[in-house]
């Protein structure tokens, strides 16, 4: 039986996904008879109401210099990182002096807007690759993991920091004791720590099952997230729901008592409750959804290429990699994966080996049918596929209903 990453409860899983890859493990046909797979089971802590994989790859498996996520490839999360930077900026940073810590921090895609108001910065980047890029750009980041010896190294550095930011990073991270003590240390008395990932709400209400996969440890609520940071004198003082990647929430976390507590945070707790987030039947309902979900797309799936149809998945992305292992997706359903990330062109999607081509392979000879997998970009890559649809192309979704549309 699983113990809890958080509160070391045991815990029964709540489904199985079988046998799963590493999500961003693209790779060439010499590196198939080493490809390295894990049980991917997620279960639900009823003493701390924290949903988590029951175990998880090493990290230096899942980031490291070869790691394929580049969040500059889309324009609309610049926008939203924007956003972000400045709400903070204008919230919680009390002079131009102020100093803002970046956990996670990719190739700098937010931490250039503080660079460019020239406040002090630094971002923690553990894959040297993306780190580099960032670096290029004039971002101060350093290549490492962010856990509690690391943040009394960047106090003794840089002094403690008014804002510490992450986004769709903290789910990654097993550890989290450690980061919550790292903070902790790191924050000012008035800083704050906000951080945004995929809400859990939001996956159960839209049988997401794609946001499951090797780097996501966790999927938060309020409750889970409050249990947690508790026991290290912080607090949740704030919640605000974002619509990126699916539905997310980003949590503003001071040092008790420090800060006014929103109305917002009272409100999220009682729709939690009525949702029924710390029941174990809402798991258990969950995973017979997620089944008839799968079935459903491997029907549809299956059904057009019997009619000699031709589909090819859009945005070679971590959650595919769920989606298609799961579901038993293979090349004889999927002719390829578009793509428009250069690192991951060429290659082989993980476990299941769809051949990943460039963007242009796409347009250049349109398919019948698109298996849309980057849905939570689905505004942005329709608005931009019109000639697609003007061909007589179709979309397949599956988030949150299996169906086959030609806009969103």
């Amino acid at each position: 039986m699983p113990q809890c990453l958080t509160c070391k409860s045991n815990y029964e899983p709540f489904i199985s996904f079988g046998k799963m890859p590493i999500a961003n493990g693209f790779l060439t046909p010499d590196q198939f008879d080493d490809e390295y797979f894990f049980e991917m089971k997620v279960g639900f802590c009823a003493n701390c109401k924290m949903v988590q994989l029951a175990n998880q790859p090493d990290r230096e498996r899942m980031f490291h210099q070869n790691y394929a996520f580049f969040s500059s490839t889309s324009s609309r999360m610049a926008l939203h990182f924007k956003e972000f930077a400045d709400s903070i900026k204008q919230k919680y940073l009390p002079s131009a002096d102020a100093f803002v810590v970046e956990i996670g921090s990719n190739d700098g895609i937010m931490l250039q807007n503080f660079a460019e108001k020239g406040i002090a910065h630094l971002g923690i980047e553990p894959s040297a690759n993306v780190a580099k890029v960032a670096i290029q750009k004039g971002i101060k980041t350093t290549s490492e993991f962010f856990d509690e010896e690391l943040a009394g190294k960047i106090v003794v550095d840089h002094g403690k920091a008014d804002a510490i930011l992450a986004a769709n990073v903290m789910c990654h991270i097993p550890c989290l004791h450690s980061v919550a003590a790292g903070v902790k240390i790191l924050l000012k008395p008035e800083g704050v720590l906000a951080f945004e990932d995929p809400y859990l709400g939001d996956i159960i209400e839209k049988t997401s099952y794609d946001q499951i996969y090797d780097e996501h440890a966790f999927y938060f609520s309020l409750e889970s997230v409050s249990h947690l940071f508790e026991q290290y004198g912080l607090e949740v003082v704030d919640t605000i729901h974002q619509n990126v990647h699916g539905g997310s929430m980003r949590y503003v976390i001071a040092h008790k008592g420090k800060k006014e507590i929103s109305p917002e945070v009272q409100k999220l707790r009682e729709k939690e409750k009525r949702f029924g987030l710390q029941s174990p039947k809402t798991f258990e309902l969950l995973c017979e959804n997620i089944k008839i979900s799968r079935d459903k797309l491997l029907a549809v799936l299956t059904d057009l290429k019997s009619q000699g149809k031709r589909i090819v998945g859009y945005a070679a992305t971590s959650k595919s990699t769920t989606v298609t292992n799961y579901c038993g997706i293979t090349p004889d359903l999927v002719e390829f994966i578009s793509d428009t990330t250069p690192i991951k062109q060429g290659k082989f999607s993980p476990g299941v080996h769809i051949p990943v081509k460039p963007y242009e392979e796409f347009c250049s000879n349109y398919p019948d049918y698109a298996l849309l997998f980057g849905w939570n970009h689905a505004e942005e890559i329709m608005a931009n596929e019109q000639e697609f649809v003007k061909s007589g192309g179709k979309w397949i979704v599956y988030v949150p209903e299996v169906g086959i549309v030609d806009k969103v």
